[in-house]
Order: structure tokens, then C-alpha cells, then sequence
């Protein structure tokens, strides 16, 4: 469930309003103008009053700025904009005018809380008592009892969202792996991440060299016409120095990984991927004793990242993609030699926009990673990559691979794998549904990326990974682990 236009309308404006007054350097003077220029009155656009519209437009300033929207800051990637969360039930089990006050009163005998009470026309729950366990549904003969659970609480996978006593969304952050999915679930837009969009416009301003990382997932995002070359052209007329496909890093993990997995399976150890920031997190912070089975091999990001300070140190590198977690991962990880800073589409777009610059119709010509590392946004597509490595290593054994298609599949598997019934040599998790092309900040909607995807990577040349690293003499240099061990105890 999306967003509706008008939230996403709101969302882009802050954006491209705070991106264009950074890069005429007006932004401090400004900054406080900007919710009256944006919400001018006297009619209100879409709340209850102008007052409201622009208060939550300051707070979107505020994250546009990599803060959070309030005074209180809890680290987290995602938050809660308080003054647009509104208007949806406290509780997510309500008795419905479908209650016939009727004499059994199943629903209160089924609830071990007393929570329900008799009403005078119909019975009543207790917010405050009710633990949500759904029992008097169940037993209510009518159907009587909804489950109004709150859209933002029903794209959470961990259970990482509650309510205070006044209704308003709170995110824990112990719980929360920083997916992104109640972002465009809420209806009022009252969610949302921080952004390094003016981090970046900074840096562009200042003349340092800023190397854009494109994910593999941007292919057929913003239709068959546009492609790496039309990205590339389009930042280096923002200032960007030069953009890579990160598919190669995809190649890079991929080759890494692959040698990892060999040795994994001789010693007869399971293994789980590492290039979803999010099914990482979901693994660290709900099924800690499998920590040991996360793969050492940084991500894409991470490795192009890393051979692009190496070839010229001092470079800020740039990640764009559709993944909210891959903020968490620069943020939270601190892999050394990691993408400093990380774009959604939407918060490049603004960049773009800003500069008055649009991405057009280029030449299908850029090729920096292989098929399979163009293929490693999709769900299976980390695995087939591995799997070909493995095969140009000269791997030959058969191993059972077991792929998660979305966070709810990956919740299962682990669940198996700590209990030791998991028949799989090794795990493939993507928190989003489709991998990484169906990110909570996509552009387009996953079906119609797929088809222009295929026809775009259709395009592309068959080399394999092996042929395609070959092609670059320092990579054997580049480490693809996410730290020395030491470095990891200390962070530990």
C-alpha cells in the first residue's frame, strides 16, 4: 500500500526545496521560511488547519537535513513525524454496531485480560488492557469484532511499532531492522527516514569528488529508455564526477562470497548472505545466536565503495537506490571504506530537479558489472551470482540453498535455522518482496520494472564474473571482508 499522491507530492516539494536553497547556500536563512512558502493559507491543503500542515512541513525539513523531525533523537534511521500521525484506532480490535449485546457474551468469557466489558448497547473494549491476542473475534458469534490494526503496524515484520497513550506511532528501535515498509504504508505520511541530502549538496558545492554508486535495482526503474549512461550524464551535470554501476560490486561480493560458501560447506557450516542490510539487522537484533552465520563479505555497496577510495582517496561516494537500509548499514556498520552517504530515488530526483537538470533517453553502452551482478537486486539473484562463481571456481558439489523472498520468509527460515531444522547449506535473505527492486523507496511498481529490466539487461554482453574482475588489475587488492577481527571485537 502506497502513499497517496498528495503525501508523496508534499514529500518530494520539502525535498527539491531543500536541495535547491543548499545549493544557492540560502538554506540557513531560509530554512525557517520554507513551511509558510510551501503552505501559503489561509485555506488548509489537507489537515485540519494551515498551522498543522506547516508544522509537519518543518519537521520534513528537518529530516531532509539528516535530523530527526523532533527535539529527541534515538539514532534511528526511520521516524515517526508526530504532528501527521493521526486519526487511526488505538486499538486494533473494536466492537463494530454488529454487536447484539447478546446474552452468552463469548467475547468476554474469551478474553483473559478483561479487557471487555458489557456496554449498554453493545460491548466495549479496554484500550489499555487489550493485548491485541484477537480471541473475542474469534469467539464472537456475529463477527462483531474487527481488526482495525493500524496499516504502519501491519507492514512491520518485527514488531517494532506501538502507540502512546495518545495514539501517536512509536518505533522501537531495539526491534526495528530499518526496511522501510511502514514508510509508504501510512495513509497520512507520518513516517519517514533521514536523509544525507544536504550532506551531499555540500560536498558537490565544494568542489570535492563525489563518485555516484548506482544500485542494480535502478534498471528499468525509471523505464526503458533510461539507463546507466542516462544516470551517469545526468549527475555529472549536477557535479557528480562520475557514477559506477554498482553491479560490479555485485560481481566482487559474489566471487567472495562464493569462496566463503566453499569453505563453509567442506567444514559443514551454514551460511546466510550479508548484502541486505535489513536481514542483517533483522538477524543481530532478533536471532542474535546466528550471528556467527552471517556472511563476512561486505556488500556491493561497501565493495565498489572501498575500490573507488583506493583508486582515489579522498572520494565521497554516493549510493543510490530504492533501500532505506542501506542508511542503517552506512550509519550503524561503519565498515571501513563503506558509501558514505546514501540516496532513495526520491532524494536524487530532488538533487536533480534542483540543479534543473532531467534524466533522458542514452545509449544502452555502460556495462561495468555482469549479467548476474545486474541480476543481484532481484530475489534469487544473490544466489544464482554465487552459485555461478562457485561453478568458474571449479566447485562442483550440489548445495541446497534456501531463498527468501520478503522479510516474513525470512523471519521463517531463521526461525528453523536456530532450531536446527533448516535442511539448507545456505540462506539467501531479502527483507523486500521481489529483492531489492521492490524497495519501500522504488519508483515505479515491481512488475513494470521487471519487464523494462529484462529489456535493458537483455542488451548486455555475456561475460561471466570471472571475465568481467579480470578486467580491472587492483581488484584482487580490494578487501572484501567486513573487518579485520580484531576491529570487530573492539566494535563488539
Amino acid at each position: 500500500m502506497y502513499a497517496d499522491e498528495n503525501v508523496i507530492k508534499i514529500k518530494h516539494d520539502v525535498l527539491y526545496t531543500v536541495a535547491k536553497l543548499a545549493f544557492e547556500g540560502r538554506l540557513e536563512e531560509e530554512r525557517d521560511h520554507i513551511a509558510t512558502e510551501l503552505i501559503p493559507g489561509p485555506t488548509p491543503q489537507f489537515r485540519c488547519c494551515i498551522y498543522k500542515e506547516r508544522e509537519i512541513i518543518r519537521q520534513r525539513v528537518r529530516l531532509a537535513e539528516g535530523k530527526a523531525p523532533g527535539a529527541e533523537d534515538d539514532g534511528n534511521v526511520i521516524q515517526v513525524i508526530s504532528s501527521a500521525c493521526e486519526d487511526c484506532p488505538i486499538s486494533s480490535y473494536t466492537v463494530t454496531e454488529n454487536c447484539q449485546n447478546c446474552l452468552g457474551k463469548d467475547c468476554i468469557k474469551a478474553c483473559r485480560f478483561g479487557a471487555i466489558e458489557p456496554g449498554h448497547t453493545r460491548s466495549r473494549i479496554d484500550s489499555q488492557k487489550c493485548k491485541e491476542c484477537g480471541m473475542c473475534a474469534k469467539a464472537c458469534p456475529y463477527n462483531a469484532i474487527a481488526d482495525l490494526i493500524r496499516p504502519c503496524k501491519r507492514s512491520c515484520p518485527v514488531n517494532a511499532m506501538t502507540m502512546d497513550e495518545y495514539g501517536v506511532c512509536q518505533i522501537d528501535e531495539s526491534k526495528c531492522i530499518q526496511c522501510g515498509h511502514c514508510i509508504h504504508s501510512c495513509p497520512f505520511g507520518a513516517i519517514s527516514s533521514k536523509a544525507f541530502l544536504v550532506d551531499v549538496v555540500k560536498a558537490l558545492v565544494a568542489g570535492k569528488r563525489v563518485v555516484a554508486m548506482i544500485a542494480p535495482s535502478a534498471e528499468g526503474q525509471f523505464g526503458d529508455g533510461i539507463t546507466i549512461a542516462s544516470w551517469r550524464e545526468a549527475l555529472q551535470q549536477v557535479g557528480f564526477a562520475d557514477l559506477v554501476e554498482v553491479a560490479l560490486g555485485a560481481d566482487m561480493t559474489a566471487n567472495a562470497e562464493a569462496a566463503e560458501w566453499m569453505e563453509a560447506y567442506q567444514e559443514g557450516k551454514k551460511k546466510t548472505t550479508s548484502c541486505c542490510p535489513a536481514f542483517v539487522n533483522m538477524i543481530e537484533k532478533h536471532y542474535p545466536m546466528l550471528k556467527e552465520n552471517i556472511s563476512t563479505t561486505v556488500s556491493p555497496m561497501c565493495a565498489v565503495s572501498r575500490k573507488l577510495k583506493a583508486e582515489h582517496p579522498g572520494t565521497i561516494t554516493v549510493f543510490i537506490g530504492p533501500c532505506v537500509a542501506k542508511k542503517s548499514e552506512v550509519l550503524e556498520q561503519r565498515l571501513e571504506g563503506n558509501a558514505d552517504y546514501v540516496l532513495t530515488f526520491g532524494e536524487i530526483r530532488a538533487i536533480i530537479r534542483a540543479k534543473g537538470v532531467t534524466l533522458k533517453p542514452e545509449p544502452n553502452e555502460q556495462q561495468d558489472g555482469s549479467v548476474f551482478g545486474k541480476r543481484f537486486g532481484d530475489s534469487g539473484g544473490v544466489t544464482a551470482a554465487v552459485l555461478e562463481s562457485m561453478k568458474e571456481q571449479g566447485f562442483t558439489e550440489e548445495v541446497n540453498v534456501h531463498k527468501c523472498n520478503g522479510a516474513e520468509e525470512c523471519k521463517k527460515a531463521l526461525l528453523l535455522m536456530k532450531l536446527g531444522r533448516l535442511p539448507a547449506d545456505f540462506v539467501e535473505g531479502m527483507a523486500c518482496v521481489g529483492g531489492c527492486v521492490g524497495g519501500p523507496s522504488r519508483h515505479i511498481e515491481p512488475e513494470v520494472t521487471k519487464r523494462n529490466r529484462d529489456k535493458l539487461i537483455g542488451q548486455a554482453d555475456d561475460r561471466n564474473i570471472s571475465e568481467n574482475l579480470h578486467r580491472f588489475a587492483d581488484i584482487d587488492s580490494i578487501n572484501m571482508h567486513r573487518s579485520a577481527p580484531e576491529t570487530e571485537e573492539a566494535a563488539e
